[in-house]
C-alpha cells in the first residue's frame, strides 16, 4: 500500500475528523469524541490506535489495522466496509462489522460481540475470541479456525461456512443456515442446528438438548455426543456417533450409526420408522 501522508501520536476530535481521507499511515493516535472520524476513507494502514468514539470506519476501502483498540463507545464501529484486516486488535464495543465484504480477523477479541459481524460476505477469522450474542448472523463464506465463542444465537443464517479447531458454547448455533461444514471442534448447546441444510460435522464433540432436529441432510462424521438428547427429530441424517446417544426421536429418514442409544422414540403417527437404518455397535 503506497501511504503519501503519516500521522503520528495525534489526538482527534470532532466529527469526520479524517472524512474522505486515502493513502495514509496513522501511528499510535487516538481518535476520540466525534462521529465517523475515517468514514468513505480509502487505502489505511492503522497501528496502534484507539478508537473511542461511534462510527469510525464506515464506508471505507482497504483498511489495515494492527494492534489497535476499539473502546466501548466505538460502537458500530465498520460498516459497508470493503477489504479490512484487523490483527492483533481488541475490541470492546457491539455491533461491529456490519454488511462488510472481505473482512480478515486475526488474534482479535471481541469483550462484548453483541450483533457483531452481521450480513458481512466474505470473512476469514483466525484465533478470535467472541463473547456476544447473535454472532456473524446472516454472514456468508466465512472460514474460520481457532475461534471461541461464548453467546446464543450463532451463525444464525449463515451461508458457506468452514469451521475448524473451534469451541463453541452457544445455544440455537447455526438455525437457518446452509452448507456449513464444523471440524475437530466442540461445541455446548440446546437445539443446535434447527431448520438448517446441508450441515455437517466432523471430528466434532456436541452437547445439546433437542440438538440436530429439523435438518435437511444432516452429516456427523467420527462426532461424540455427551448428554445429547432427543436428537434428530425430523431430520435426515447420515450420523456416525463415536459414543453412546442418550437418546434419539423420529428421525425423518437416512442412517444412525452409534455405540449404544439410551432411548429410541419412533412414533409411527410422525414418521415412517422405516426410512431411518439404525446401527447400535453395542461396544458401550
Amino acid at each position: 500500500m503506497n501511504c503519501k501522508k503519516e500521522y503520528r501520536q495525534e489526538y482527534l476530535t470532532g466529527e469526520r475528523a479524517l472524512f474522505m481521507g486515502k493513502d495514509l499511515r496513522i501511528y499510535d493516535t487516538i481518535f476520540a469524541d466525534g462521529e465517523s472520524p475515517l468514514k468513505e476513507s480509502r487505502n489505511i494502514e492503522l497501528f496502534g490506535c484507539m478508537f473511542k468514539w461511534k462510527y469510525p470506519l464506515w464506508y471505507s476501502k482497504n483498511i489495515i489495522a494492527k494492534d489497535c483498540a476499539w473502546f466501548d463507545m466505538a460502537r458500530a464501529g465498520v460498516w459497508y466496509t470493503e477489504n479490512i484486516t484487523a490483527e492483533d486488535c481488541v475490541i470492546e464495543a457491539p455491533k461491529n462489522f456490519r454488511r462488510c465484504r472481505g473482512v480478515t480477523l486475526k488474534n482479535v477479541s471481541f469483550s462484548d460481540a453483541a450483533e457483531t459481524l452481521w450480513s458481512c460476505d466474505g470473512v476469514k477469522l483466525e484465533n478470535v475470541m467472541a463473547k456476544g450474542d447473535y454472532f456473524a448472523m446472516n454472514s456468508s463464506d466465512l472460514n474460520v479456525s481457532g475461534f471461541t465463542l461464548y453467546g446464543n444465537y450463532s451463525f444464525d443464517g449463515v451461508k458457506n461456512a468452514e469451521i475448524s479447531d473451534s469451541k463453541l458454547l452457544t445455544k440455537d448455533a447455526f438455525w437457518n443456515s446452509e452448507n456449513i461444514t464444523v471440524r475437530d471442534s466442540f461445541i455446548s448447546g440446546e437445539y443446535l442446528g434447527w431448520n438448517a441444510k446441508n450441515l455437517t460435522l466432523i471430528n466434532c464433540t456436541i452437547e445439546s438438548l433437542q440438538g440436530m432436529c429439523y435438518i435437511d441432510n444432516l452429516v456427523m462424521k467420527n462426532c461424540k455426543l455427551i448428554n445429547t438428547t432427543l436428537a434428530f427429530e425430523y431430520s435426515t441424517v447420515d450420523a456416525v456417533i463415536d459414543s453412546k446417544i442418550d437418546s434419539v426421536i423420529n428421525p425423518s429418514g437416512g442412517s444412525i450409526t452409534a455405540d449404544s442409544i439410551g432411548e429410541l422414540i419412533l412414533e409411527r403417527d410422525k414418521i415412517d420408522p422405516s426410512k431411518t437404518k439404525i446401527t447400535v455397535r453395542d461396544n458401550a
